[in-house]
């Protein structure tokens, strides 16, 4: 079978894909993926064939948390302003990307399009999700909303109110380009809609002892486990490995492709904190590296996080949904400092889970608090051990495996 992958955003949503690509492959499969151009060598160097993107998802991700943050209107906004320039030239792009393709898996920015697409083309189309949504439930509210104490009713309306701004906003955008690009297709309708006749089935891919997945979701919504991409050509540095082996585990610090707009202020507030509670650390990227680290501190421009997490006493970072993931997996409580998007849910979750302190909101972030977070994250043992039993379950997990048996099953069902 001919599969597509679909993709657009940061290395947060590039990895997970190619980890799935490879699967597939694995599995016997032809795999093609669309994505950012900037990730070419990444996914080309696991064999996948790459078609890649027009725009700079570094910049939307900078914009997200300057001018956006956790307000979710906000949000909107920023990548609706981000998508219009760009969006021709990616739609093409993806339309290339799909040509004799027979299954298309497509990811949140690129829903409608990949929809579209496949029905164009009459094949299968799945959508991956690496957060909950489109799928309204009692159980918790909508990823940008606080959980108030108002009951089942107003958790549900997050949603909605979620999913209707995502689809009617950009159905309006979509018909504003269409006026002057009469080459594109109209939209035929939501994906997910109840009543359609070709509902497109969900892949959340995360763990389902981090969020299971809600009773009251339909049969299309599957909690997959993660999408971990492997990198077997790695070699840890040197450096890093002496640093390892004369002390005590350290604390990880990796903030991904979520970048302040302050990052001496953030290299201070990191390294007082150390310095309080007298841990040593590891710093993964150029952005919040001291200009003359102590003794205690090693810093790399970059490390695979799975491998680097599992050697650590804790982690702190953005609470990104894939490196929520390898934090977890890695058995060790993750201390969340969460920006915008998705960030603070997963932030919620780790510590509703028992996994970590009380996430810190990047904008509230100071030495002392930090350093709190740091000393219960390292002497709480009753969180240290709920945090590796968790690491036990999600390690025994194979999400990518899991999800070519269900796209396996709905393409031997016809569905």
């Amino acid at each position: 079978m001919r599969i597509t992958l679909l993709t657009y955003g940061s290395r947060g949503d590039v990895e997970p894909f190619v980890g799935l690509g490879v699967g597939f492959m694995r599995a016997g499969h032809g795999v093609r993926m669309a994505a950012p151009a900037g990730f070419e060598q990444l996914v080309t160097s696991h064999g996948i064939d790459f078609i890649g993107l027009p725009g700079d998802p570094a910049r939307l991700v900078q914009e997200l948390v300057d001018k956006a943050g956790r307000n979710y209107l906000r949000m909107i906004r920023v990548m609706s302003k981000f998508v219009v320039p760009l969006a021709v030239g990616v739609l093409d792009r993806a339309n290339l990307a799909c040509e004799n393709t027979e299954l298309i898996i497509h990811s949140f920015l690129l829903t409608n399009a990949g929809h579209e697409i496949a029905r164009e083309k009459g094949v299968h189309d799945f959508s991956a999700q690496f957060f909950p949504v489109f799928t309204p439930t009692t159980e918790f509210p909508g990823i940008v909303f606080p959980d108030l104490p108002l009951g089942n009713l107003y958790r549900r309306l997050t949603h909605e109110f979620i999913t209707q701004t995502y689809w009617q906003g950009s159905r309006f955008l979509y018909q504003w380009i269409r006026r002057s690009n009469s080459h594109l297709p109209p939209l035929t309708g939501w994906p997910f809609a109840v009543r359609s006749d070709r509902r497109t089935p969900i892949l959340y891919a995360f763990s389902p002892c981090v969020l299971p997945p809600p009773a009251d979701w339909g049969e299309d919504a599957h909690v997959t486990g993660y999408w971990f991409m492997d990198d077997p050509d790695w070699r840890p540095p040197q450096n890093l490995l002496d640093f390892l082996d004369t002390g005590s585990p350290p604390i990880a610090f990796a903030f991904g492709s979520t970048l302040t707009r302050n990052p001496e202020r953030m290299a201070k507030t990191i390294r007082e904190a150390l310095a309080l509670s007298g841990q040593r650390a590891v710093i993964v990227g150029k952005e919040n590296h001291f200009n003359d680290p102590p003794d205690t501190v090693l810093q790399l421009d970059s490390a695979p996080y799975r491998w680097l997490f599992a050697r650590m006493s804790a982690v702190v970072h953005h609470g990104g949904a894939g490196t929520t993931g390898a934090g977890l997996q890695a058995g060790v409580p993750n201390i969340i400092t969460p920006f915008t998007s998705d960030q603070p849910f997963w932030g919620h979750r780790v510590h509703t889970l028992g996994a970590g302190p009380k996430p810190i909101p990047a904008k509230k972030l100071t030495t002392q608090t930090l350093a709190e977070s740091i000393l219960a994250a390292v002497s709480d043992q009753d969180m240290r051990a709920r945090a590796k039993a968790i690491g036990v379950q999600i390690r025994a997990e194979d999400g990518v495996a899991r999800t070519v048996d269900i796209i396996h099953r709905y393409v031997e069902a016809g569905a």
